[in-house]
């Protein structure tokens, strides 16, 4: 007698890189389909039987997993329900070499073969999977080229000035993928550089623009979305007096090229904007600099109990802080053997060693016990809360509050060759506690 045959279940995968035709009747997706249907009822005796799913992913490029049919049918196969994976064409599956080793793997795990009908191959034959993997190197290969493609042309135009796309900048509008001035907008952004060049501050500006009721730009996308303006920023401000497209070029990957649309600011009001926008960023630099005192300033001593105070230089235009040693400065920098440390590492490493003590439980203990003491029995699973607190809190203060914090807990840090060493204060402890307790407190330095 003949055997019987076992029925092997074929589910058939489709896919359209673009959305183009597949309104139509009749599109690339069924074309794919009824052939894959045709090579299954030609294996009919073999036992081969379409499974009723349809599995179509139209508009989605195939050098990406993330598709919504071929998850479905992953899902499928992995509960057991498709033997025979069916495509028109390899590449119908993926392009990327790397993807399409994850599919066979994952088909190998279950048992279910690849078949593509008008390449003949088959995954079970180890020629099938050579012969699969050189095609789909190819198929990788013109993907590349195509995508290699499509940056030299955008490149290229915008070397010419076209425009490619995106949110239209404010002051223009996009007729025919050309950017043509919007006057109402236009003079609004005149209005902008010109009240920047009069106050010199982003903060007033901001303000002024909010309380004439002047929004960002409304466009609407291609497929018909309106976008709504919000109100103005400081970081929208910023940018907007930044875009070098409204002094009328075009801007690819740093370099500008002369732009096909108007210019809506001249230079001369180009350059004193940025002129003042440089005096300011180096303006809060300094101002903040000033406010903000060095963290270690008199608690950090060297070897032999010397204070080492903070100091600075500037080179080529950058700011080094760091600490250095009153003994080397009195007695000459040979008779100390630190003579200088960086101020950025000498303070993270005390900040660190801070934090490790403060999450420690011996230090919680005698923090509670020394409270105690005083007088002020404060429970011990505030003390805990509160200190545990602080350590996720850290990052999110200011930097003078890091200091006032710093010199509430640290009597002295003593730096040496082997590292450094603090000492706590274990009344400031308690002090910090009872201010992590108060709401109103922890609200403030945030």
């Amino acid at each position: 007698m003949k055997p019987p045959v076992r029925k092997l279940k074929c589910a058939i995968y489709t896919r359209k890189s673009s959305e183009e035709g597949l309104d139509m009747e009749f599109n690339s997706l069924d074309a794919q389909r009824e052939a894959c249907a045709a090579y299954i009822a030609s294996q009919k005796a073999e036992g081969w039987w379409p499974v009723p799913d349809r599995y179509d992913d139209g508009g989605i490029s195939g050098g990406t997993l993330e598709r919504p049919a071929l998850k479905r049918l992953l899902a499928d196969i992995e509960a057991g329900r498709v033997d025979i994976v069916a495509v028109y064409k390899v590449d119908r599956l993926s392009r990327s070499l790397l993807d399409f080793s994850k599919l066979v793997e994952a088909f190998d795990q279950k048992n279910v073969s690849f078949v593509s009908i008008t390449q003949q191959f088959n995954t079970t034959t180890s020629m099938g999977r050579l012969t699969l993997n050189i095609l789909l190197s190819f198929a990788q290969f013109e993907r590349e080229v195509i995508g290699e493609r499509i940056r030299d042309k955008f490149a290229a135009s915008r070397r010419k000035g076209m425009w490619m796309g995106g949110i239209p900048p404010l002051g223009y509008d996009v007729v025919e993928r050309k950017l043509v001035v919007n006057a109402v907008e236009a003079e609004r952004v005149r209005h902008i550089f010109r009240r920047f060049v009069e106050l010199g501050s982003a903060t007033e500006l901001v303000r002024e623009l909010a309380a004439a009721g002047h929004r960002t730009k409304c466009w609407t996308t291609q497929d018909g979305k309106v976008r709504e303006g919000v109100r103005f920023n400081k970081g929208f401000l910023y940018k907007l007096l930044a875009n070098r497209i409204y002094l009328g070029e075009a801007v690819h990957k740093g370099v500008s090229f002369p732009g096909e649309h108007e210019a809506l600011i001249d230079q001369k009001t180009w350059d004193r904007v940025h002129a003042l926008l440089a005096e300011n960023t180096q303006k809060r630099g300094t101002r903040v600099r000033a406010e903000t005192p060095a963290l270690l300033k008199g608690l950090l001593f060297g070897p032999g109990g010397a204070a080492m105070s903070p100091t600075h230089t500037r080179k080529n235009g950058r700011l080094y802080r760091y600490y250095v040693s009153q003994t080397a400065i009195k007695n000459g920098y040979e008779s100390c053997p630190i003579r200088t440390v960086p101020a950025g590492e000498i303070e993270n490493a005390v900040v660190a060693q801070l934090r490790g003590l403060l999450r420690a439980p011996e230090i919680i203990v005698r923090t509670w016990k020394q409270a105690a003491e005083d007088g002020d029995a404060l429970p011990e699973r505030d003390v805990t809360a509160a200190l545990q607190s602080l350590d996720p809190l850290w990052d999110e203060l200011f930097p003078a509050e890091q200091a006032r914090i710093v010199r509430l807990l640290v009597a002295r840090a003593d730096l040496g060759t082997e590292g450094v060493r603090i000492d706590l204060r274990a009344d400031g402890i308690g002090a910090l506690v009872n201010e992590l307790k108060q709401p109103a407190r922890v609200a403030e330095v945030q």
